[in-house]
C-alpha cells in the first residue's frame, strides 16, 4: 500500500479528496494535515511515500513545506492539489520536483488519473533492476511526446457535437453556465454534455468553478476567449 499524507486546510476538501483515495487500490491515507507545522511532525515520526499538497496554508505557503522536504532529503513524492495556477508557483512546484499537479476544481478522474499513472511508475521501479532506454523513455513519456502526429478526439466524442456545443457556449458572451442550462439549449443529454465539458475543461478552453453546498459540489462554466487556439487542433476550421 501507498501511504498518503493529505495536507489541506479546508476540512471539506480534504475529507473529498481522502474518499476518493479510498475508492482507489492500493492507497492508504495515514493522515491529514491541516497546516505545514503538524504535516512536518507527520512526516518526522511516520513512514509517508506520497504527499497531496495545497499551496494555501495558513501558517506558511505549501511551497515552503515542498522546499523544506527536499532540502532535509525527506523521501517522499509530492503532488500539488491546489487553486493557484500561476505559472511562478507551478515553476517552482516542478522545479522542487512535484510529479503532479491538479487545479482545483478538478474531476474525480483527473485524480485517479494521477494517482494510478504514480502507482504504475513506482511498481515499475520496485520490479525492475535496471531499464532498457525504450523502458525509461515509456516511463518518461518521451515517446508520446515526441510521436503524436495530430491531436485526437477522446474516444466517444465527435467533432460534429462538439461543433454545436462549442457555438452554444459562445453564445454565452463568458457569462457563466451550467451543465442543464447548455443540454437545454442544444437538446444533447446531460450525460453527454458533461463528457465535452469535461473535455473543454482538459484542454483549458473553458473554465470550471467548484462551489460547495449542501450535499454534492454545484459546477458551472465559463468561455475563456483567449484560449480559442487551444480548440483549433480537434474542430475543422
Amino acid at each position: 500500500m501507498i501511504r498518503v499524507l493529505i495536507v489541506e486546510d479546508d476540512p471539506m476538501v480534504a475529507e473529498f479528496n481522502n474518499r476518493y483515495i479510498q475508492l482507489i487500490d492500493g492507497f492508504e491515507v495515514i493522515a491529514i494535515a491541516t497546516n505545514t507545522t503538524e504535516a512536518k511532525k507527520i512526516l518526522e515520526q511516520q513512514t509517508v511515500e506520497l504527499l497531496l499538497l495545497d499551496v494555501y496554508m495558513p501558517d506558511e505557503n505549501g511551497l515552503a513545506l515542498l522546499s523544506y522536504i527536499r532540502s532535509k532529503g525527506v523521501e517522499v513524492d509530492v503532488i500539488l492539489i491546489t487553486a493557484a495556477s500561476d505559472k511562478e508557483r507551478i515553476r517552482q512546484a516542478l522545479r522542487f520536483g512535484a510529479v503532479d499537479y491538479l487545479i482545483k476544481p478538478f474531476e474525480f478522474e483527473r485524480l485517479e488519473q494521477s494517482l494510478l499513472v504514480y502507482k504504475e511508475k513506482q511498481e515499475l521501479l520496485m520490479d525492475k533492476e535496471g531499464m532498457t532506454q525504450k523502458e525509461l523513455d515509456k516511463f518518461m513519456h518521451v515517446e508520446e511526446e515526441a510521436s503524436e502526429p495530430e491531436k485526437m478526439l477522446p474516444k466517444g466524442l465527435t467533432e460534429s457535437t462538439l461543433q454545436v456545443i462549442v457555438s452554444e457556449i459562445r453564445r454565452q458572451h463568458g457569462a457563466f453556465f451550467s451543465t442543464d442550462k447548455l443540454a437545454e439549449q442544444t437538446n444533447i443529454s446531460r450525460v453527454s454534455i458533461r463528457k465535452y465539458l469535461k473535455f473543454l475543461v482538459d484542454i483549458d478552453w473553458i473554465e470550471e468553478k467548484m462551489t460547495y453546498g449542501i450535499g454534492r459540489p454545484v459546477y458551472s462554466y465559463q468561455y475563456k476567449r483567449e484560449n480559442d487556439h487551444h480548440l483549433h487542433p480537434y474542430v475543422s476550421s
